[in-house]
């Protein structure tokens, strides 16, 4: 099915206040960005239209319910110039198993494909060429009815918006075990990517920040000895030359990096398991060398290496160099760019002519 998405085009751009070297993080936004709005169980009036505000009535239910959930993906290009997106309907499938425990409308997948393909088109010349930076793209969808009330809204707004982001981490980065708050249990929201579970886990980040940390290393709700995932990203562990990763049960992010990381590592002839696994396990391993190295998986982070893992009173050494995750983060960065196979067939060319 073709949508028909009206464009108005801002006036003037502020491409030219951008400083492609130096972009600061989450905080430029590029001209344009598509909007769509649901009533009477459709969606309706797609468009691209300037950036601006949008107003919002004070009983928003998203402001007193929390009907808000987002994706994060980026935009590149390849050596020919071409805006790619990479595994847009991944996205389009992790928003709607969002809305659907969340209590809202699925977005059809070709209008959300094709909303992300217009505007990017659109924006092109805001995606950046420098070696590790993209266009972060943001598509987000919450529940605009002026409701005060405990159901269902009937009204929702569903938006992408995007900005030029440079490289996230430029270090080894080091993790807090967290044992007193939690991100998930089982039951509740945590392979949503719901607005809530973020909200909640502020407060134990910035804990960890002001103890040298990072991120949080987010472990189960029960024991809090079963690792799931880190604050913004899915984690990986080499253990005596097997690759683990968290088991999705559930409380975990279904992240499409890490799946594409999967995938590329079992190419590669690696092991890889999906499973439980404690902080203990980690421990363990440190202590008798078999902890080879570990990272987290992201769109925002691309690839993060870890340095070493804090826990109560003590420090777990995880490892000085990456040889793995090094490789495999060149090989997917390749792909992205075009200047290695997508056997996968990962990348979606946006289809327009570009002016």
């Amino acid at each position: 099915m073709s949508y028909n998405i009206s464009i108005n085009k801002a006036e003037k751009s502020n491409l030219d206040k951008l400083d492609f070297d130096n972009i600061p993080l989450g905080t430029s936004f590029t001209d344009h960005m598509f909007i769509c709005d649901y009533e009477n169980g459709e969606w309706v009036n797609p468009r691209i239209m300037p950036m601006g505000l949008i107003p919002t009535h004070p009983a928003a239910m998203a402001l007193h319910y929390g009907q808000a959930i987002f994706e994060g993906m980026k935009a590149y290009k390849n050596t020919g110039g071409e805006p790619m997106l990479f595994r847009p309907e991944q996205n389009a499938k992790r928003l709607n198993k969002s809305a659907d425990r969340m209590g809202m409308p699925n977005v059809p997948e070709e209008l959300f494909v094709e909303g992300l393909k217009e505007l990017v088109s659109l924006e092109h010349n805001w995606i950046p060429p420098q070696q590790g930076s993209a266009l972060y793209l943001r598509p987000f969808m919450y529940a605009d009815e002026p409701f005060i009330g405990m159901r269902a809204a009937t009204h929702y707004k569903f938006i992408i918006m995007a900005s030029p982001a440079g490289p996230f981490f430029s270090k080894r980065i080091k993790l807090w075990a967290e044992r007193q708050y939690i991100r998930a249990a089982h039951g509740g929201t945590g392979e949503a990517k719901a607005a809530g579970n973020y909200a909640a886990a502020i407060r134990p980040t910035e804990l960890a920040k002001a103890k040298g940390y990072d991120q949080v290393l987010w472990l189960d709700a029960a024991e809090h000895r079963y690792i799931q995932e880190v604050g913004t990203m899915n984690i990986f562990f080499k253990i005596d030359g097997e690759f683990i990763s968290p088991e999705l049960d559930g409380s975990v992010l279904h992240g499409i990096t890490r799946a594409s990381v999967i995938d590329l590592l079992r190419d590669m002839d690696y092991k890889v398991s999906e499973r439980k696994i404690t902080i203990d396990e980690i421990k363990e391993a440190s202590a008798n060398g078999t902890l080879e190295e570990a990272f987290g998986t992201g769109t925002a982070v691309g690839i993060a290496y870890i340095q070493e893992i804090g826990m109560d009173e003590e420090t777990i050494h995880v490892s000085d160099e990456s040889p793995v995750g090094l490789e495999v983060n060149n090989k997917l960065n390749a792909i992205k760019i075009g200047d290695h196979e997508d056997k996968f067939g990962w990348m979606l060319r946006t289809r327009k002519e570009l002016a």
